[in-house]
């Protein structure tokens, strides 16, 4: 990650993954809503999204670990080096933990919609703890760095934790669309602000930023309050545009059977006519 690409490539997934659950959410949603009492049996349609979405984290999770594992200068699976007694790129290695642990929140959801054994809320357990575990060695990640770097890591360490705390309520609060919502935004949030870490420490053009100036510091944290509201604004767009979208295309299709019906009757009326002229 020391560069711009290493933080948007993680931005751009965690992104992807927010937008993907807003749509996932809100039509898993629509889908309740609309149907009648008792009935509780999910569409396949919507297992084919778990499948999809748990295996793009485990192949995002190994293609992380393996780029930060076999770059030209990572530690290429060597952890500690008996020659010089010292510890081998650990910056490497947490980032490899840290995704993981995403592999095993998506095996844990491929399990989870596969099998009827495997208790219910498993796959949102898993997902809480990889964010957890995430904030956690992000916390002791940027000690020692210089104010600003260690600042806006730090900043990032409030959407990782909101996260986790909240995917973890959904575990115990089954089917909560704002709780669902929530943690979709916090998931755009960190994709967001991936490439502010990136723009601010890597510009891509313009001057080097002043890493130990205070007003820096201040006009980042105020950044990061837009990020949080402009997540907000992308989640409520979203949702909005899904949800009328399937009202749109479910409403059509309603007239349609109505139509058919209506018709059917009518064709039924005129044969029942012709029939009684007949006889007469």
């Amino acid at each position: 990650m020391a560069n711009f690409g290493g933080h948007a490539i993680p931005g751009t997934f965690f992104l992807f993954l927010g937008f993907w659950l807003t749509a996932k959410r809100i039509l898993h949603h629509y889908w309740r809503t609309s149907q009648p009492k008792g009935r509780q049996n999910m569409p396949p349609f919507f297992k084919r999204m778990d499948y999809f979405e748990g295996g793009l984290q485990i192949f995002a999770s190994f293609v992380g670990i393996m780029v930060e594992q076999f770059v030209v200068d990572g530690p290429h699976a060597h952890l500690y080096d008996r020659e010089n007694s010292s510890w081998v790129k650990l910056m490497n290695w947490q980032h490899s933990t840290m995704y993981l642990f995403f592999g095993i929140a998506g095996i844990a959801l491929v399990a989870t919609t596969t099998s009827k054994l495997v208790p219910l809320g498993v796959d949102r357990l898993a997902l809480s703890m990889a964010l957890f575990v995430e904030g956690f060695l992000f916390y002791y990640h940027v000690h020692s760095r210089p104010h600003l770097d260690a600042h806006i890591h730090s900043l990032l360490l409030v959407a990782v934790f909101g996260g986790s705390a909240s995917t973890m309520l959904e575990v115990f609060v089954r089917d909560n669309i704002i709780l669902e919502l929530l943690g979709a935004c916090l998931f755009i949030l960190q994709g967001t602000w991936f490439y502010q870490i990136g723009f601010v420490l890597y510009p891509l053009r313009g001057p080097q930023w002043d890493l130990e100036l205070h007003d820096n510091v201040m006009f980042v944290t105020m950044c990061f309050c837009w990020h949080l509201a402009v997540a907000l604004i992308l989640v409520a767009c979203t949702s909005s545009v899904v949800w009328f979208t399937v009202k749109r295309f479910s409403g059509r299709g309603r007239d349609i059977e109505i139509g058919m019906r209506n018709t059917s009757s009518k064709a039924n009326c005129q044969k029942a006519l012709l029939e009684e002229s007949d006889e007469e």
